[in-house]
């Protein structure tokens, strides 16, 4: 832990941001470690989410921009990427170009449902150590550190 150089005692705000970043650090590796199997990235399978929640409606690439949880990806060099492996259809409006209609493809759905079936165990190897009440508790101390 970091301590005040002053008189020995913890910092806790400098402690608490250094844990939260080690934190997501961790599981930042963690969970692309459990995508690699699927040749997907992070960003990449929040993109499939979002589309399957859709059920088979278009959306654009500015929606589908505000729903990442990294506002730095490139939403579409990720597009393009799901593209080509098959997972999703991009089409162009004819009359506007400017308008993309995305997809989420039958592929899509069918690697989103095998991931489904090992998933949950992914999340309880995270979170298992953590009773529900904690769960709630530290979702709620993350939220109010963001919405501050």
């Amino acid at each position: 832990m970091n301590k005040n150089d002053k008189n020995g005692e913890l910092n806790l705000p400098d402690s608490t941001i250094a844990n939260i970043l080690h934190t997501g650090n961790w599981m930042n590796e963690k969970f692309s470690d459990h995508l690699k199997q699927y040749a997907l990235s992070i960003q990449q399978f929040q993109v499939l989410r979002s589309l399957r929640v859709l059920k088979g409606e278009p959306t654009s690439l500015l929606t589908l921009q505000a729903e990442m949880v990294s506002k730095n990806s490139n939403t579409t060099r990720l597009v393009e990427k799901l593209r080509l492996k098959g997972l999703i259809t991009r089409n162009q409006d004819e009359e506007n170009r400017r308008k993309v209609e995305i997809r989420i493809t039958e592929i899509g759905l069918k690697l989103l449902a095998e991931i489904d079936t090992v998933h949950s165990d992914f999340e309880n190897d995270v979170v298992g150590n953590l009773s529900n009440n904690e769960i709630l508790t530290l979702n709620k101390l993350l939220e109010k550190i963001r919405k501050k």
